[in-house]
C-alpha cells in the first residue's frame, strides 16, 4: 500500500449515531453505518466497507432501553459488546479498551484532549485514531456535519474497528450508559 504521510480524514456525513456515511477526503477509504432494524427491544446497526465491496463488515446488536448488546466481525461469532470493549482501570465508562485484531490493545477516551471529542490510542499511548465534532462557527455546509472520524495511516486495517468501537461508545454516552 503507497504510503502518503497523512492520515485518513473520514468525513461524517451525518454526525448522527443513526446511520451515516465515512468517507476519506482523499477516497482511500469509504465506510458506510446503516441502521437496517429498530424496535422497542433491540436495534441493528451494520457497518461496510464500501471500498473493498458489499457485504457487512461488522454487526452491532443493541438490546432493548439501548442497552449494550452484541458485536459481530463478518461472519464471526456474536460477542458481547461489555466483553469487546471493556471499562479500563479508572472505572469510567467513556474510557474503554478492547484487543484489535491485530492484537493490539486500544483505549478510547472521551474529551481527553481539548481538540477532539474522542481520543483512541494504544498501549503505547500513541494516538491511533481520533473523532472531532464541527469547530464552532464552522460555516454549515450541504451534506456534510463537520465531524470527522481521523484514522492514523498505519492503521487502515482496523477501520472498521474503530468505527464499530467507536459508535458503541458514542452509543454509551449518549445513554448514559
Amino acid at each position: 500500500m503507497t504510503s502518503y504521510g497523512m492520515p485518513y480524514l473520514l468525513e461524517d456525513k451525518t454526525g448522527k449515531l443513526t446511520g451515516s456515511h465515512f468517507l476519506d477526503i482523499n477516497d482511500r477509504l469509504r465506510l458506510t453505518l446503516r441502521c437496517t432494524s429498530r424496535g422497542s427491544t433491540h436495534a441493528t446497526y451494520i457497518i461496510y466497507n464500501a471500498t473493498t465491496g458489499t457485504d457487512p463488515v461488522v454487526t452491532l446488536n443493541f438490546g432493548s432501553n439501548n442497552s449494550l448488546g452484541t458485536i459481530t466481525f463478518g461472519s464471526g461469532p456474536q460477542v458481547p459488546m461489555s466483553s469487546f470493549l471493556e471499562p479500563s482501570s479508572n472505572g469510567s465508562a467513556k474510557t474503554r479498551k478492547f484487543i484489535g485484531s491485530d492484537g493490539q490493545q486500544y483505549k478510547w477516551s472521551w474529551r481527553a484532549t481539548q481538540s477532539e471529542e474522542w481520543t483512541c490510542t494504544n498501549a503505547s499511548n500513541h494516538q491511533v485514531a481520533s473523532y472531532s465534532l464541527k469547530v464552532p462557527g464552522e460555516p454549515e455546509y450541504d451534506h456534510s456535519s463537520g465531524c470527522v472520524l481521523t484514522i492514523e495511516e498505519a492503521y487502515p486495517h482496523l477501520a472498521a474497528e474503530m468505527l464499530a468501537s467507536l459508535t458503541i461508545m458514542r452509543h454509551i454516552v449518549a445513554h448514559n450508559l
